[in-house]
C-alpha cells in the first residue's frame, strides 16, 4: 500500500482488516510512543551501514512512489531521509518530484540515529514525530531499538491511530533485521535479566510503605532511559513472518 492523501476514516478502516502487533508503550491525548527491538548477528558497524541504505530495508509498501529504490538517506545532522518521485517521459525526469520523510537530528555511527518526521499520512497533520534508533553491541552481534514518539495536534484519536503507526514502525525494524540476516531469539541469560529488571521495578513501585505513599499522594512516574527500555524489550523482539515457536526453537547459551 503506497502512501496517499487519505482520510482518518480510511486509515481506521484499514485497522479492521490488518493484524496489529501492539508495542504502544505510552499514550495520552497529546500523543503516543511506540517501541520495537530486534537482535541480529551483525556488528553495530554493519547495522549502521545498513541504516544508511533505506532502499534495502524500508518497505516500499510505505512509500509514496511504490518503489524502495527511490529512498535515500544523508546520515549527518540536517541530512534528509527522502524519496524521489519519478516523473514521466522516457527517462522519467519530466515533472520529477521528491518527499522528505524525515531529517536527521543526531548521528553517532554504530550507536544512535535520531530523525524528526511525521511518516506517511501523519505528514498532513500538525505533528512532531521523533524516531530514535539505538544500537547496542551484544555477545552475538547487536540489539536494535526503534522508539517513535508522536505529539501535537491531529485529526485522529491517538488511541485509534497509535496501533496503525506501531505496526508500520515494527515492519520497518523487521525489514532492517531481515536485511542483516534475520532477527535472533533472545538468549536464556537475556530473558532472565529482563525478567529480573521487571521484577525489581515492580518491587520498587509497590514497596512496603503503603501508609506513607497514601499520605504523600501517587508516586511520581519513573523516567526510564533508552537503556532501561532496551533491557525491558530485549526478551521480546519483533517476530519474523515464519519464526519457529519459542518452545520449539533451540535455546542459545
Amino acid at each position: 500500500m503506497k502512501f496517499s492523501i487519505v482520510s482518518g476514516a480510511a486509515i481506521l478502516a484499514a485497522l479492521a482488516v490488518q493484524p496489529v502487533q501492539a508495542k504502544v508503550i505510552d499514550q495520552s491525548e497529546l500523543g503516543f510512543t511506540v517501541a520495537h527491538t530486534a537482535q541480529v548477528a551483525a556488528t553495530p558497524d554493519d547495522v549502521w551501514k545498513m541504516l544508511k541504505m533505506p532502499q534495502k530495508w524500508w518497505s516500499q509498501e510505505h512509500s509514496w512512489s511504490g518503489d524502495a529504490a527511490n529512498f535515500w538517506l544523508d546520515s549527518q545532522a540536517g541530512g534528509c531521509f527522502c524519496e524521489k518521485l519519478p516523473g514521466t517521459g522516457p527517462d522519467k525526469t519530466v515533472g520529477m518530484g521528491s518527499v522528505q520523510h524525515a531529517r536527521i537530528l543526531f548521528a553517532k555511527p554504530g550507536e544512535l540515529l535520531r530523525l524528526s518526521g511525521a511518516f506517511g499520512p501523519l505528514q498532513g497533520e500538525a505533528l512532531t514525530g521523533t524516531l530514535t534508533i539505538q544500537i547496542k553491541q551484544t555477545p552475538t552481534g547487536a540489539a536494535i531499538r526503534f522508539d517513535y514518539v508522536v505529539g501535537g495536534y491531529m485529526r485522529f484519536k491517538p488511541a485509534e491511530i497509535a496501533p496503525a503507526v506501531d505496526k508500520v514502525i515494527g515492519e520497518q525494524l523487521i525489514g532492517l533485521a531481515k536485511a542483516l540476516g534475520g532477527s535472533l531469539p533472545p538468549t536464556r541469560d537475556e530473558k532472565a535479566a529482563a525478567e529480573a529488571n521487571a521484577a525489581t521495578e515492580d518491587k520498587d513501585g509497590k514497596g512496603d510503605h503503603k501508609g506513607e505513599a497514601d499520605e504523600a499522594g501517587p508516586p511520581a512516574k519513573r523516567e526510564s532511559g533508552l537503556d532501561d527500555a532496551m533491557a525491558d524489550l530485549l526478551a521480546d523482539p519483533p517476530k519474523r513472518e515464519e519464526e519457529v515457536p519459542e518452545d520449539e526453537a533451540p535455546e542459545r547459551r
